[in-house]
C-alpha cells in the first residue's frame, strides 16, 4: 500500500459560522506571500458524501451507493479521501505558487470529525463572533426572519413549520446558530487550534493577523498591511461575503450595530435558541446583559435544549434519504459523518421569499387537499429510478412519525415556558 501521509500539502481549516467574519479573516491572511485562501471550497463536505448522488441519477442512486460502498469497504476509505484532497489542495497551491492553503468553509462544523480523520494534525483557526451580531447580519444580509409574526414566524407554536413550511435556506441558517455554534464552542479545546475573536480582530487587525500568521509557522513581519483591497479573486467567485468588496479598510462599526438592528423580540429569539449559558461561556456575558437590560429574559437551559431537539428533528427529516446519518437524539450535537448539506452558505437575499404568501408556499395545500411538501416527496419518488422508489416512499411514511414527534417536543416546550417563565 502506498503511504501518502508524508506528502500532504500544508492545509489549514478556517472555521466559523456563516456571517461571523470568516471571509474578512481569510482575505487578510491571504495577503501574506506564503498563504492562499480560496473562497469556500466546500471540498470536505463533498468528499464526505463520496458515493452518494441525487436520487434522479439515471444509473440509480441506491445502486451507486451500494456499489461504491462495497468497493470502498475493501480498502481504507480515509486514505482514498485524503489522496483526493491532497491532490486538489496540492494543485491549487502549485497554481497559486503559495505554501499554505486555507480552506475557509463556514459549514465545516457539519463534518468536524471527518476533518479530524483526514487531517488530524492540520492547524485550525476558529473564529468566534457575538451571536447577536451574527443573527443581525443574517437578518440584514439574507433576510432571515427572527421575530415571531402571525404570518410567518419561528415562534414556539409554529415551529412545526420547520418541517412543512419553512424554506430550507432559512431553517438551515438558523440551524447554524442552534446546532453549529455548540459544536464550534466545543472545538476550542482541540490541539493545533487558534481562537480568534471577531471583535478583537476588527479592533486590532494587524496584531491579530500577525499572531495567526506566526501560529501557522510563517514570518509575520513580511505580511502586507491589513486592508480589504485586492479582492479580484472574490469578485469572480459565487461564495464569500460580498460586502467586503465595498470596503477599503477594516473597521469596528459592525460590532455594536446589532443593538439597533434587532428588536427586543428578536434578541429574545436569539437568546432562547442559543442559551444564556453558551453566551457566557463564549465570553459574551456583557452582550447578554445588554440584551437583558433591553427586556430579554433568560428562560433557562431546558428551553434552549428543547429548541435544539426540535432543530435536530428537522435536520433528521431533511437527512432521511437513506444516505445520511441522523443526529444522535440523546444529545444536542450536530451531525459529523455523512450529512447532507441542505443549502448554500452564500445565497443572496434576492433568492429568499419576498412575502408571506411565497414563504408559505411550500406548506400550502393544493386543490385536492394534499400539502405541497408531501406532494413533492411523492413526485421525487415517481421520478426516482425503480431501485430508489421504495426508499423514497419509506421516507414519506416516516414523515408523519417525525412530525408527530416534533409536535410533542413543541408541546413540552410550551409547558416549560408557561410553567417556569415569568
Amino acid at each position: 500500500m502506498v503511504d501518502i501521509t508524508n506528502h500532504s500539502p500544508a492545509v489549514c481549516f478556517l472555521l466559523g459560522l456563516p456571517r461571523s467574519g470568516t471571509t474578512l479573516l481569510a482575505h487578510l491572511l491571504q495577503q501574506h506571500p506564503d498563504i492562499t485562501a480560496p473562497p469556500e471550497p466546500w471540498l470536505m463536505l463533498a468528499l464526505n458524501e463520496l458515493g452518494r448522488v441525487d436520487h434522479r441519477h439515471p444509473a440509480g442512486a441506491s445502486m451507486i451507493k451500494t456499489a461504491t460502498s462495497e468497493f470502498l469497504a475493501r480498502i481504507d476509505r480515509t486514505i482514498v479521501s485524503r489522496a483526493f484532497a491532497n491532490a486538489a489542495y496540492g494543485q491549487y497551491l502549485a497554481a497559486a505558487r503559495k505554501r499554505i492553503v486555507i480552506d475557509k468553509t463556514p459549514r465545516y462544523w457539519m463534518v468536524l470529525e471527518f476533518l479530524e480523520t483526514l487531517y488530524p494534525k492540520a492547524p485550525h483557526i476558529l473564529l468566534m463572533r457575538n451571536p447577536y451580531a451574527i443573527a443581525a447580519s443574517l437578518k440584514s444580509t439574507w433576510g432571515i426572519p427572527l421575530q415571531a409574526e402571525p404570518s410567518y414566524s419561528i415562534s414556539i407554536s409554529s415551529l412545526a413549520d420547520l418541517l412543512i413550511r419553512l424554506p430550507d435556506s432559512i431553517a438551515s441558517a438558523l440551524a447554524d446558530l442552534v446546532l453549529g455554534l455548540p459544536k464550534l464552542a466545543a472545538h476550542r479545546a482541540r490541539p493545533h487550534t487558534q481562537l480568534v475573536q471577531y471583535e478583537r480582530l476588527v479592533a486590532q487587525p494587524e496584531a491579530e493577523v500577525c499572531r495567526v500568521i506566526a501560529g501557522l509557522g510563517c514570518d509575520p513581519t513580511i505580511s502586507a498591511p491589513a486592508t480589504t483591497e485586492e479582492t479580484e479573486y472574490l469578485q469572480s467567485s459565487s461564495f464569500g461575503d460580498r460586502k467586503i468588496l465595498d470596503r477599503q479598510a477594516v473597521d469596528e462599526r459592525s460590532v455594536q450595530t446589532w443593538q439597533k438592528q434587532l428588536s427586543i423580540e428578536e434578541m429574545q429569539t436569539v437568546t432562547d435558541l442559543i442559551g444564556a449559558d453558551l453566551l457566557v461561556e463564549l465570553g459574551y456575558e456583557q452582550e447578554l446583559r445588554q440584551a437583558q437590560q433591553a427586556g430579554v429574559v433568560d428562560k433557562g437551559r431546558e428551553v434552549t435544549e428543547l429548541y435544539r431537539r426540535i432543530f435536530e428533528i428537522w435536520w433528521n427529516l431533511r437527512c432521511s434519504d437513506g444516505g445520511a446519518t441522523r443526529l444522535d437524539s440523546s444529545s444536542a450535537a450536530a451531525p459529523t459523518h455523512s450529512v447532507r448539506q441542505p443549502t448554500e452558505s452564500s445565497y443572496r437575499s434576492s433568492e429568499l421569499p419576498k412575502n408571506a404568501e411565497a414563504q408559505h408556499l411550500s406548506g400550502s395545500e393544493t386543490e385536492d387537499g394534499v400539502p405541497l411538501a408531501t406532494r413533492a416527496l411523492l413526485s421525487q419518488a415517481l421520478l426516482a429510478s425503480e431501485d430508489d422508489r421504495a426508499a423514497q416512499l419509506d421516507a414519506m411514511r416516516d414523515r408523519d412519525a417525525v412530525i408527530e414527534t416534533l409536535r410533542k417536543e413543541i408541546a413540552r416546550l410550551e409547558v416549560a415556558l408557561n410553567d417556569g417563565v415569568p
